[in-house]
């Protein structure tokens, strides 16, 4: 995959040389990395380029894009191969999403995929081109570090990703997977949503309850960060924290490496920061969580300020859900239909809560949808790590109403017209309930 790197930058040079480039990156946390890392060694380059992003892919505005320009697509674009192929343009794209279209004679694409490479997030992809570009761009990979978190590529490092690690000097210890881990406890486990703990997300009550039944106290006045605990007092956390879980949820869920990386000269953890960045983008914000990560200190203090207002929306939906009527149940599958309820731009944070919540056993699949002006955002994942391919389930109930699926086997998602929920909610069903359940690893 480097080579072809290297070979991408040397076309990109001599194209930049007469034609603009046009960078186009999506809005969630792996592509604002990706979009930063990028834009950064652009610049450092000396090249000129703009810079977009968008909440997704859809033909439209794929045809739309000038022919005069170069385009370059980062964590996006793979699964949008025939349309790119009609653009009377060179194309590159940077991304890490699965390949399901032949790749036309004018892209050239950069994706572990075809390469056998080892698997990493958008933000990996560009820091692999970054640091190619010079060696000073080393100061990028806490960005890289960052949306490897915030695309959950954590649990499986490579070579790669040992070594992006070494560059951005991150400090890894083991404990539980609750962020910010800079915190303290107390209000880190009352705004907790990943993991999601009944009782006690939303409670500031039930987090004093849960950290006195762990036997950990104040200590000068306040409450340890997590980084802080002993061995001892992380595991009388876990304990207590499974304590209020099915006997079936694994400490495996919620047991994992806390990362701390060196944000604006100060050790931050790399989950909350991912948090913080897809927040400015769910709220509507993405060129204050971009500003954020090329270390605007004004936009700093919006993305912070952004941040609380999302986590509030936040618990309001979960308890929305919690709440509402309107779940259709079956066989390993829970379909949640929010309506005008929750913001379209979060449903997917939600459908990833509700995954990782204590409440649903391995395996199952929740779809969660929400309304986007004419349009319904959807999104589905997994519980667990084994259970079927939801972007196939996805793309086997659309596939007759046209609808555009992107994602991965455990994360996935679609856009409808409005005027077709009932009927996708009947063929998604159908795709759910006749299919015979396959385990088996989710990649």
């Amino acid at each position: 995959m480097l080579s072809h790197i290297k070979l991408a930058i040397e076309r990109l040079d001599l194209l930049s040389k007469t034609k603009p480039l046009r960078v186009v990156s999506h809005y969630d946390t792996d592509g604002i990395t990706s979009a930063a890392i990028f834009s950064r060694a652009l610049e450092r380059w000396g090249k000129r380029f703009t810079l977009h992003i968008v909440k997704g892919l859809e033909n439209d505005y794929i045809r739309q894009l000038p022919d005069s320009e170069v385009l370059i697509f980062l964590d996006l674009a793979s699964g949008s191969l025939d349309v790119l192929g009609e653009k009377k343009t060179e194309v590159f794209i940077f991304d890490h999403h699965e390949i399901v279209q032949t790749i036309p004679a004018n892209v050239a694409l950069i994706n572990p995929h075809c390469f056998g490479h080892e698997m990493m997030s958008g933000a990996g992809v560009c820091y692999l081109f970054a640091k190619a570009l010079s060696p000073d761009n080393k100061d990028l990979a806490s960005l890289a570090v960052i949306g490897m978190v915030g695309d959950s590529f954590e649990k499986d490092l490579g070579k790669v990703y040992d070594e992006i690690l070494r560059d951005a000097e991150t400090l890894v210890k083991k404990g539980l997977l609750l962020y910010p881990s800079t915190r303290p406890l107390d209000k880190a486990l009352e705004y907790s949503s990943n993991p999601y703990i009944p009782g006690v997300t939303g409670s500031y009550k039930g987090a004093i309850e849960l950290l006195r039944e762990a036997n950990i106290p104040r200590e000068d006045g306040r409450f340890k960060a997590l980084y802080e605990l002993t061995d001892e007092e992380m595991g009388s956390l876990i304990t207590a924290i499974l304590l209020r879980s099915p006997s079936d949820k694994r400490t495996t869920d919620i047991i994992g490496n806390l990362y701390l990386v060196k944000f604006f000269n100060k050790l931050e953890d790399a989950r909350e920061f991912s948090a913080l960045i897809n927040a400015c983008s769910r709220m509507d914000s993405p060129h204050v969580s971009l500003g954020f990560c090329l270390g605007n200190r004004k936009c700093k203090e919006e993305a912070e300020r952004i941040y609380i207002s999302y986590k509030q929306h936040l618990v309001s939906a979960l308890k929305y859900v919690d709440d509402s009527s309107e779940k259709i149940s079956g066989r390993n599958y829970t379909i949640i239909n929010a309506r005008n309820n929750i913001k379209d731009t979060i449903i997917g944070t939600v459908a990833s809560i509700i995954s990782h919540s204590p409440v649903y056993s391995e395996g199952t699949i929740i779809v969660a949808l929400a309304y986007n002006q004419d349009k319904i955002k959807v999104s589905a994942r997994i519980v667990g790590s084994e259970g079927r391919n939801v972007r196939d389930v996805l793309h086997r109930a659309v596939v007759s109403l046209g609808g555009e699926v992107g994602g991965h086997q455990n994360a996935a998602g679609c856009l409808i017209s409005r005027e077709q929920e009932t009927i996708f909610i009947n063929e998604l069903q159908k795709v759910l309930e006749l299919d015979p359940i396959k385990v088996g690893p989710v990649i």
